[in-house]
């Protein structure tokens, strides 16, 4: 739109910055705020993407959208740290955990019941602002439980962790490392929605298979009937059986 006046670069990133941490603070969808804030989601992921600036017409919706106040955000200052995850995160550096970054088809069993595969994407990316991995869940057909947050990944264990932080309440991924093939193999540790508001602690197998290694992807609730249930079914059969996680008594 003409006469749209752009934010300078280091404001437009540090506006940028704030938003991706409203969004994991809240569990929003980038396209749940792009419809809020009456904007396109292209515009939206563009300027998030750093591929252009924030205007100041964009960032007065977005502040309406989100209750809060973006143009007084400051510009990231450099530093020594620059590149390398906090220490409570596990001190790596994005260049030793690149391998990590990408879009994975995320399995466990459907907490409803029965033999079905439950489906949906995980992405996993680096976060310039907060200077460490982060991941988001997309692709749920439950959307309003979708889970985003930090990635963990200390040198003691060698395992990698997923953990959403929503004011105080956890729910954890435990990933061992990649097998020879790729693939990353654990447990989810979570709160399954039961009646009205209840909810009851549940541990299961979980998945993650490179979306680049799979064959026309499917999501959703997958059952013994879709040509996909005997490959996703493997992978966490092969969970169980080979010893990548274990549940006691066993």
């Amino acid at each position: 739109m003409s006469g749209e006046v752009d934010l300078p670069n280091d404001q437009s990133q540090a506006v940028a910055g704030m938003i991706r941490e409203e969004l994991a603070r809240r569990r929003m969808s980038r396209q749940k705020l792009a419809d809020d804030a009456k904007i396109s989601i292209s515009t939206l992921e563009k300027a998030l993407s750093g591929k252009r600036s924030f205007t100041l017409a964009t960032t007065i919706r977005l502040e309406q959208a989100l209750d809060i106040s973006l143009r007084g955000a400051r510009p990231a200052v450099a530093s020594a740290n620059a590149g390398l995850a906090p220490d409570h995160l596990g001190a790596y550096s994005r260049a030793a955990i690149q391998w990590l970054e990408g879009e994975y088809l995320t399995l466990r069993p459907s907490f409803e019941g029965g033999e079905a595969v439950y489906a949906y994407c995980t992405a996993i990316g680096w976060d310039e602002g907060a200077s460490h991995l982060v991941f988001r869940e997309s692709s749920r057909m439950d959307g309003a439980f979708t889970q985003s947050g930090a990635v963990s990944l200390p040198n003691q264990s060698g395992h990698i962790y997923l953990v959403t932080n929503d004011h105080g309440q956890h729910r954890m991924a435990v990933l061992g490392r990649p097998t020879i093939t790729g693939e990353l193999y654990g447990m989810l540790c979570t709160l399954q929605v039961g009646q009205g508001a209840h909810l009851t602690p549940a541990a299961t197998a979980l998945a993650l298979i490179n979306l680049a290694r799979v064959s026309e992807p499917a999501f959703g609730r997958i059952g013994p009937d879709h040509p996909k249930y005997g490959e996703y079914n493997g992978h966490l059969q092969k969970i169980m059986s080979q010893g990548f996680v274990r549940f006691f008594p066993s």
